[in-house]
């Protein structure tokens, strides 16, 4: 089989980082056994930040509303037309992945990925979903005007992939953490498609972290935070992969990266988990207070989370008439808790003042988040970085996708 990016030599420092996410994420995933009233609110933002995070690396601008809009199937609130696919087609690859690939039994191969690709790029034809590329591919840096990245010849792909996909079974025994990096590392420097192929790796990364069947893939996804770190991302490629196809270069500040990731992630989810906690608490007072029925409290929560709430989604949640749903808007709008957006058609609501000086207030308790290699980013700046050979007649298609 041809050769692919290897699992590095882990250090000590490592080690211990790996296990700290595993802790973190072993007691997230207790909390979650049991019924929280929050998981479903945090289970779709943590969804929706995912496919935001995804989408703006590769310069899709995606607001919260308009990911969270596409998890609950409604209508973009901003995006445009082009945009709004890309959302739509990433929140169906997202989606298969969390649905599916922690099954029993469940295999990740190559009929898989084409079919996730297709999923991604279907609004697209002319992008060729589900099909491997047929000519050579380079990533431009078009605000320096160079080529940062040459895939391996398109005769090749075909076995790179099988190897690929092999090598998801071959390193079993690997930590999680370290098979899901790898696998997102090979497949985003075989580049195997014309576009969407960051999306895939990322997606792929996910999936593969899904076997491990710790924590609910969607809480254990790092999408978010690498959307959120979008220049250190795109670093540490270029420090790892210098330019075009290198196998044989050294993965371990790649590993390192993502393990960081995680670790951060983790500590976000922990973060957020426990205000949770205290905002319930504080919705149960605010819905007591003003005597309303405890069955807004979802809605109040989704609005605390900065959501847009809409009357057909709160009716879809909890089978009210729409007489009902109707009134209980209005008054939450009368109270102050929520403030209504636009005109009766398309009219949706958001966190109010009172909402607003609560999110404030408990977010004012948060502890900063701790880096667990405070150099690395330094390092990784440190390495020396080569650009691919200049293409000047050759055919040249799209970037990370």
């Amino acid at each position: 089989m041809p050769r692919l990016f290897a699992v590095p030599d882990l250090d000590l420092d490592d080690h211990a980082a790996i296990a700290g996410v595993h802790q973190m994420r072993a007691d997230l995933a207790s909390v979650l056994r049991a019924p929280r009233r929050w998981q479903g609110g945090l289970r779709k933002t943590s969804q929706a930040r995912a496919i935001q995070g995804s989408n703006s690396i590769e310069g899709y601008s995606v607001s919260t509303q308009d990911a969270a809009a596409a998890v609950e199937d409604e209508a973009p609130l901003t995006a445009d037309q082009k945009t709004w696919a890309e959302i739509l087609g990433y929140r169906r690859v997202l989606t298969y992945v969390l649905n599916v690939a922690t099954l029993p039994g469940f295999l990740i191969d190559e009929a898989t990925l084409k079919a996730l690709h297709f999923m991604l790029l279907e609004h697209d034809l002319r992008k060729g979903p589900g099909q491997y590329r047929q000519r050579a591919i380079y990533v431009r840096d078009d605000i320096r005007d160079v080529t940062v990245y040459e895939g391996p010849d398109s005769d090749d792909v075909p076995a790179l992939m099988a190897s690929l996909v092999e090598s998801l079974e071959r390193y079993r025994d690997a930590d999680p953490l370290v098979r899901g990096a790898l696998a997102h590392l090979n497949l985003v420097m075989i580049h195997p498609f014309r576009d969407g192929n960051g999306r895939m790796a990322r997606a792929l990364q996910t999936m593969t972290l899904a076997q491990d069947d710790v924590i609910e893939p969607v809480f254990s996804s790092i999408e978010e935070w690498l959307g959120a770190n979008t220049t250190d991302y795109y670093r540490v490629l270029a420090a790892t992969g210098q330019g075009s196809w290198h196998p044989e270069n050294d993965a371990h500040l790649w590993v390192k990266f993502n393990v960081r990731a995680h670790h951060m992630q983790a500590q976000t989810l922990r973060r957020r988990f426990d205000e949770a906690e205290r905002t319930w608490v504080a919705l149960d007072e605010l819905t007591a207070l003003h005597k309303l029925p405890d069955r807004v409290a979802n809605l109040l929560f989704e609005a605390f989370l900065g959501l847009r709430v809409q009357r057909s989604t709160y009716i879809k949640h909890t089978n009210l008439e729409k007489r009902t749903a109707t009134r209980d808007l209005a008054q939450l709008t009368d109270r102050g808790l929520l403030d209504a957006v636009g005109q009766t058609r398309g009219r949706y609501y958001v966190a109010g003042d009172e909402l607003r000086e609560l999110r404030a207030t408990i977010r004012t308790a948060r502890r900063p988040v701790d880096d667990p290699f405070p150099g690395l980013m330094d390092q990784i700046t440190r390495v020396p970085v080569q650009t691919a050979r200049t293409v000047t007649a050759e055919p040249h298609e799209g970037g990370a996708g």
